[in-house]
């Protein structure tokens, strides 16, 4: 497979998860700030915000965190090149680039909601149509991974394409926990103390774990077993473990088909050790942010080294 293509189907996913992803915090974000003060609220839009690494182009464009500007911010502005809309755009582009190796059914899904989502985002969202948008972005995401499933060959394009969800999914899981765990707290000696029970469950709901963690914990919520959830039950398939053992897996695979292994197999190895000799205990003596700052650099290599192996600019 030409580098291109593996490029192609690889950043296709990628940038679809982060849309998924996008939309959950905005949802979560937006059911929290309804429930807040004014000046709650907009430390809630802040959060979301800042949780993507949006918050200097938001600022420079913006003086003020008011729900209306930040969906829109993160929704369609034309300024932001990590809005929804924009990374929808470029699910697309790289659809077509990588149109000979994916399925019928699966451009199909791409390019209806691409059609979908841009008439939708063509005009400002109000705030009785947040609920609406954050649905057909969801659904999209449901449509695509379920036409790539049913309908792609388990060959190298399907294995670049798992690759990029889950290299994205585990980056996106540890921004959001950092953010809501580290950033929002007024200070260090804070870590490890109890916080708001509703900030919590806006974490659990920006990567739809409410259910599942409530379900497994009889209702309670408490910071650490939270933490322990999105780090490291293999159950969850938005958590750090899942998402490290799925990459590994498709790796794994990528590497059978060309005949060897490269510098991401070792990567990979190296992480998924690291992975399964920790506890909750251990991570909370590290200090949380500490670790998620380290594994998020971890994760950023391993997507540099499979671009290195498989040569995506040739």
């Amino acid at each position: 497979m030409l580098g291109r293509t593996a490029h192609g189907l690889f950043w296709m996913f990628r940038y679809l998860e982060r849309a998924e992803n996008t939309a959950r915090l905005l949802e979560a974000g937006f059911h929290m700030a309804l429930t807040r003060d004014v000046a709650t609220a907009e430390e809630e839009w802040r959060s979301a915000i800042e949780a993507f690494g949006l918050r200097a182009g938001y600022e420079a464009k913006h003086g003020t965190y008011t729900g209306h500007q930040a969906w829109n911010y993160l929704l369609r502005d034309p300024e932001n090149q990590a809005s929804v809309l924009a990374m929808i755009g470029a699910v697309r582009t790289n659809a077509r680039a990588a149109r000979n190796a994916i399925s019928g059914e699966l451009w199909e899904a791409i390019n209806e909601s691409w059609m979908e989502i841009s008439g939708l985002l063509a005009r400002p969202v109000a705030q009785g149509s947040v609920g609406e948008a954050v649905q057909i972005i969801r659904r999209a995401g449901t449509a695509v991974h379920g036409a790539m499933n049913g309908s792609m060959l388990r060959n190298e394009g399907f294995h670049f394409a798992r690759a990029g969800t889950f290299v994205e999914r585990a980056d996106c899981v540890a921004r959001i926990l950092d953010m809501k765990y580290y950033l929002l707290l007024p200070s260090l000696s804070y870590v490890g103390s109890s916080l708001d029970t509703g900030q919590w469950d806006q974490v659990l709901r920006s990567v739809s774990g409410d259910r599942a963690f409530r379900w497994l914990n009889a209702g309670q919520i408490d910071a650490r077993g939270i933490v322990e959830f999105l780090v490291l039950d293999d159950r969850f398939p938005r958590s750090i473990a899942f998402c490290h053992s799925a990459l590994r897996d498709e790796l794994a695979a990528l590497a059978r088909i060309h005949g060897t292994e490269g510098t991401s197999n070792a990567l990979m190895r190296e992480s998924a050790t690291r992975i399964a000799d920790l506890t909750i205990d251990g991570i909370f003596e590290m200090g949380l942010h500490n670790f998620l700052l380290e594994f998020t650099a971890a994760n950023g290599a391993i997507a540099d080294a499979i671009a290195e192996d498989y040569r995506f600019q040739s």
